[in-house]
């Protein structure tokens, strides 16, 4: 490590890794000030800039906070008459009253109601960290109190992580084991991608990154011939780079562009049969699809009717797909609809019938470009990971649900061939993560948020959900804990230095836990004798003496020469080895019985038996054309004419750190930015860096209008990620209007089907106007202001655990549930 400077700090700052790279960072003491990109990244993420001045500013929760009404009338669903969750006054009680507070409230619920009726939410990347991870420390604590109902599946994959292992192979497969970016530079010829290629999301990959290669192999692929076609309505869905094709389908639309190019290819004898049938099943049964068993033969003129494209461009593009090495990868988007299971799947059938799975540059690949971990050689060695211990509690809901599962206890659900029953969630507990970015139809998700007793929020930020907590208990950042961190896919591990102290009366949530644990009686076991320092040193070391010992690699395969800790944390970084460049299924290409799939069939499944039993209408047994009840072709587009696209942001990871500089910049009057095609835009009379109101049934959100035309007609771009900011916090009778321009105040909560039970959060159907009154203020970046006295005049109203439950007190309605 270089010298230092006179206050202790490296010359070049001290090292440290979030989720879209890792840096060294200078600092004032209590602030950063400068970060500088690791020097082994080859094309560093511009998301970085967001993080000097974050740790002290105003947004951040200084001091434990909690919500007046449920301080003053005790644990139960909200009513107008004692403060509703996101419009009530928070009191600034001392920590030893809110950890005995919450402490004899978990005792409670579980006494009363048994673990079940808590969700252990914690959804969300949070730090990049191995130990101070939030997820991992709540329900490692949650876990020893005797479990709690958790999720499954992402936002991100949710119906991928569903379809793909029944038809070829785990998302997780696709994600980080496919075919490698060197291995597509080298031997693609052409690389279609539908949903393109979107740079901006390859920044970040969860628990860090070591490099970022995604651009310089789609420039290397471009210099040597090969092409690039890219099938979306936004043209810079992928980079500006010589040798693109840009086809501009109606959003929503690919799978049927996918059926007409896949009958194109079978029509022209140019689909490899043999393939098909040897290392599949169910060509047969799709086959049929495809030449009109439903009634309707799939011609590209068909398809050209739905996608608004020529005919002639499909059947142009199914001959240049069967003319040399092609690659076919669908983006993660275009699984995150109505219907979201049929897109992976269609596209992993079109590049069977090309028939070259498993060929190098060949084949199929699922979210290139989506996160920086497509595309990425894994690293030969697991990393150092936190035990969580066992979940007793066998309840669970698909993540894309929770507004189903607050307001509906009790209920049925189907989901991945299984019937679901919702149970009762009297307390919510969350740690890392804002649903108010990644949760759709947030006017529903205010109004379940009113239902369970209590809601308990670990959040630095003043984010939305922590708005909408009973407790918020203020958490420290990374930047002001010491941690290690690395991905499988990053090829690099990283000493996390503590930047700067901890902010006001903000702890890890490591500390708070260990505090609530021994409170109830599980403290030894929580924390082992160690504190936050000592387990990071722990969790190290117990992974050095594993590799060295051979446990943590393959036979035959390289390892890294870990240093000790106190060497490791000296310099910063190290480096892991990697796989190497991979194919993906080479070797059941090879061998498909010597080397089967993990499918009921051991081959890809073009007609998946299994699927078909469930006789679910909304997922048949084979890839299939299923009309969206929000698309352009909808009888619902004659009131709501455009089509909004959800997109993830190039100026922040999700929601994390909306408030920094680069985020800041790119808002239009403090709001987040909505492009238009300039003729849609002229049409409604409104101007570049007009404010504008995005509106439907659901809710509107203001925003501000950037004309571009590389935007399709008829198509609106709002990023996610700003955060919700409504303009009456008390009105949850009305659909709400967001001042800063959430688009998920638009996103319909219907999930992509009763197989995968995923989010649909990427598509909507909007209108848009002017605004013209005044304009509101942007309010959400301030904390909620105090009342005059910290402490209530009343009796803190929490029962004994020994008592009774409280009686709920009357409030709003909730279907299916109590009030």
């Amino acid at each position: 490590m270089s010298a230092s400077s006179p206050g202790g700090v490296p010359e070049h700052g001290r090292p440290h890794a979030t989720h879209w790279g890792s840096f060294r960072a200078r600092t004032d003491g209590s602030e950063i000030n400068q970060v500088t990109p690791w020097d082994g990244d080859s094309a560093p993420s511009p998301l970085l800039d967001n993080i000097p001045g974050s740790v002290t500013h105003r947004s951040r929760v200084a001091r434990p906070a909690v919500r007046r009404g449920w301080w003053e009338h005790g644990p139960g669903p909200t009513h107008p008459q004692s403060g509703l969750r996101g419009s009530d006054d928070f009191l600034r009680p001392p920590w030893d009253e809110v950890l005995d507070a919450l402490a004899q409230e978990l005792r409670r619920v579980i006494d009363s109601y048994g673990n079940a009726a808590i969700f252990g939410g914690s959804y969300g990347w949070a730090s990049a960290g191995r130990f101070h991870h939030a997820q991992s420390q709540l329900h490692r604590f949650l876990n020893l109190l005797g479990g709690y109902t958790a999720s499954v599946n992402s936002y991100s994959t949710g119906a991928a992580e569903v379809i793909l292992p029944r038809v070829a192979a785990p998302e997780s497969v696709f994600a980080g084991a496919g075919t490698t970016w060197d291995v597509i530079a080298a031997h693609t010829g052409l690389l279609v991608a539908f949903g393109g290629l979107p740079l901006r999301n390859s920044g970040t990959n969860s628990g860090g990154v070591g490099d970022h290669p995604a651009a310089e192999a789609l420039r290397s692929l471009t210099a040597r011939g090969g092409r690039i076609v890219s099938i979306s309505p936004l043209a810079d869905d992928t980079a500006e780079l010589p040798g693109v094709q840009r086809i501009a389908p109606r959003p929503g639309t690919d799978v049927a562009l996918m059926l007409a190019l896949a009958y194109t290819l079978l029509e022209e004898g140019l689909a490899d049969v043999e393939f098909a049938r040897s290392h599949c099943v169910g060509f047969e049964e799709f086959a049929a699809y495809l030449r009109g068993r439903d009634g309707q033969v799939k011609t590209p003129a068909w398809a050209a009717q739905i996608c608004d494209l020529p005919a002639e461009v499909i059947v142009e593009l199914a001959r240049s797909m069967a003319g040399g090495r092609t690659l076919i990868t669908v983006a993660w988007s275009l699984q995150r609809t109505q219907h979201g299971e049929q897109a992976p799947w269609a596209g992993l059938a079109l590049a069977a019938l090309l028939g070259q799975i498993g060929l190098p540059g060949g084949g199929f690949g699922h979210g290139y470009a989506s996160m920086n971990k497509p595309g990425l050689s894994p690293s030969t060695c697991t990393l150092p990971r936190l035990p969580q211990g066992h979940n007793p509690v066998t309840e669970i809901v698909p993540v894309a649900a929770l507004s189903e599962l607050l307001l509906n206890p009790g209920a049925k659900m189907p989901y991945d061939g299984r019937t679901l029953r919702l149970p009762d969630i009297r307390l919510v507990h969350w740690a890392g993560g804002n649903p108010f970015h990644h949760a759709q139809d947030l006017g529903r998700l205010r109004r379940a948020l009113q239902r369970p007793d209590t809601v308990v929020v670990h959040d630095p930020y003043w984010t939305p959900m922590a708005r909408h907590a009973d407790i918020v208990l203020p958490s420290t950042t990374s930047y002001e804990r010491q941690d290690i961190t690395g991905s499988r896919n990053g090829a690099l591990l990283v000493a996390m230095h503590a930047l700067t102290p901890a902010h006001e009366q903000s702890r890890d949530d490591y500390d708070v836990l260990a505090d609530l644990a021994r409170r109830l009686g599980v403290y030894d076991a929580f924390t082992q004798g160690r504190t936050a320092t000592q387990w990071v040193e722990h969790l190290y070391e117990s992974w050095r003496q594993d590799l060295a010992a051979g446990r943590l690699t393959p036979p035959g395969t390289p390892r890294p020469e870990a240093p000790p800790f106190a060497q490791f944390w000296e310099q910063g970084f190290l480096r892991l080895p990697t796989v190497g460049p991979l194919t993906l299924f080479e070797q059941f290409r090879a061998d498909p019985v010597a080397h089967p799939l993990p499918t009921p069939s051991g081959r890809l499944e073009l007609f998946s038996a299994a699927i078909a039993a469930l006789e679910l209408p909304d997922c048949p047994g084979h890839p299939t054309w299923l009309e969206p009840a929000e698309w352009l072709g909808s009888p619902l587009a004659q009131r709501y004419p455009l089509h909004l696209i959800a997109n993830q942001p190039a100026h922040r990871l999700h929601s994390q750190l909306d408030h920094g500089a680069l985020s800041r910049a790119s808002k239009i009057a403090g709001r987040e930015p909505a492009r238009l095609n300039p003729g849609d835009a002229h049409a409604r009379d409104i101007s570049d860096g007009d404010v504008i109101r995005v509106f439907n049934d659901r809710g509107a959100c203001l925003a501000g209008a950037h004309l571009d035309a590389r935007v399709r007609p008829g198509v609106v771009q709002l990023s996610t990620g700003a955060w919700f900011d409504p303009l009456e916090p008390a009105d949850l009778e009305n659909p709400p209007l967001c001042v800063h321009g959430n688009p998920n105040v638009l996103t319909s909560d219907r999930r992509s089907s009763d197989l995968a039970q995923a989010s649909t959060g990427q598509h909507a159907l909007v209108q848009v106007e002017r605004w013209q009154g005044q304009l509101p203020p942007v309010r959400v970046f301030d904390p909620p202001p105090e009342p005059s006295a910290d402490h209530p005049s009343g009796t803190r109203s929490v029962p004994a655990a020994s008592g009774e439950p409280p009686a709920p007190a009357a409030g709003l309605d909730f279907p299916g549930g109590r009030r």
